[in-house]
């Protein structure tokens, strides 16, 4: 039983995994080193943070696949309810997308995430499996796509109503990977996207002020270099600062003189690429393009359709954090409050990456046979 998941589980993708947390851990301790306001300990809570995500990740590995379904359900409810709820709180970096008791915080949008890939690829899967049949049945695929545009819209609603519209997106480029693979044929995607552009101009009008701000400050960081351009600009002066080798830890002036923002979250990735350099930061890049690819990999060979979603889904996610956080600390995308998975600190994506890979890795331990717990 668990000689056959142990055999079929990939080992490649936990390597990666294990790579990334390390690294990340060491821009965590040197980002808080200077500081005074409790940052220095930062580094010890998200290797507690990684203990109790390896048990959650054990325990997702080792359950039968068809409890996922259960675990979606939960989590969509609860979340949902969570999103509700945490409108009325404090708002801390202009949203109100936490939960805080006392030094602990929690940010129900993120483990929405989990819950909507389960919940879409149940849907889904029932859509290809009618359109597959026989005899489908054209009314039921067409509410079969009304549950998945409902389960998708009313998260992204409430999340935008935060305001958090780098989380937001998130939803959105899961949605994108698992459409692609419903199969939905190419001149639809290519209209939709269309429609798309069309609507830009329109959508900025309507955006907030502070929206606005931070797109005209992304085209142009120089407008406002000490107040919204500021956090761009400190970016990409760390980012070209560590060169090929870095400063070394501890070392970096961007860093440990605090002049950059949020380092050991959202900017991550600056921290890393001051003080270890070009070769560590390609390194950082390197592995998650294997960690996309074994994602996907093991979506393309898993048991059954169900499971192929979900994973293509934590694909998505994955992609999107990855690309955006990245693009933001150099200067090719705006910056968002979107966190660099095993890397950055914080609980909250820390605990929904394990869960993400907790589940891809059940998956990639069954897709020979179904192994019950």
């Amino acid at each position: 039983m668990f000689r056959n998941l142990l055999k079929n589980t990939d080992y490649i993708l936990i390597i990666t995994i294990i790579a990334l947390f390390v690294i990340g851990v060491f821009g965590i301790y040197s980002a808080g080193y200077s500081d005074t306001d409790g940052s220095k300990t930062e580094y010890q809570k998200q290797i507690m943070w990684f203990g109790i995500v390896v048990v959650i990740a054990l325990f997702l590995w080792a359950i039968d696949t068809s409890m996922f379904s259960l675990i979606g359900y939960a989590l969509y409810g609860v979340s949902l309810v969570l999103l509700v709820l945490v409108l009325a709180m404090p708002s801390a970096y202009g949203a109100t997308s936490w939960f805080r008791i006392g030094s602990v915080s929690y940010q129900p949008s993120e483990l929405m995430k989990i819950g909507f890939i389960l919940c879409a690829a149940k849907v889904m899967t029932m859509y290809i499996e009618n359109k597959e049949s026989p005899q489908p049945n054209n009314t039921k695929s067409y509410i079969l796509l009304g549950v998945i545009a409902v389960l998708f819209i009313v998260p992204v609603f409430l999340i935008i109503l935060q305001p958090d519209y780098g989380t937001a997106l998130v939803y959105f480029m899961i949605l994108i990977f698992m459409i692609f693979k419903m199969g939905i044929k190419y001149r639809y995607i290519f209209a939709l996207l269309c429609i798309l552009l069309v609507l830009i101009p329109i959508i900025y009008n309507f955006l907030p002020t502070h929206a606005k701000t931070r797109i005209d400050v992304f085209l142009n960081p120089e407008l406002d270099p000490l107040g919204d351009g500021y956090n761009a600009i400190q970016s990409k002066i760390a980012v070209g600062a560590g060169m090929f080798l870095g400063t070394g830890l501890l070392k970096g002036s961007q860093t440990q003189y605090g002049y950059l923002p949020v380092q050991s979250s959202d900017f991550i990735f600056s921290v890393i690429s001051e003080e270890l350099g070009f070769v560590v930061s390609a390194t950082v890049v390197i592995l998650y393009l294997v960690m996309l690819t074994r994602i996907l990999k093991i979506a393309s060979n898993a048991k059954d359709k169900y499971s192929s979603f979900i994973a293509v889904g934590i694909a998505g996610m994955f992609t999107f954090h990855f690309i955006e956080n990245i693009g933001m600390t150099i200067g090719l995308l705006p910056i968002t409050g979107v966190p660099l998975p095993f890397v950055s600190y914080g609980g909250s994506n820390l605990l929904t990456s394990g869960v993400a890979m907790g589940i891809v890795l059940n998956i990639s331990a069954r897709k020979d046979r179904d192994v019950m717990f």
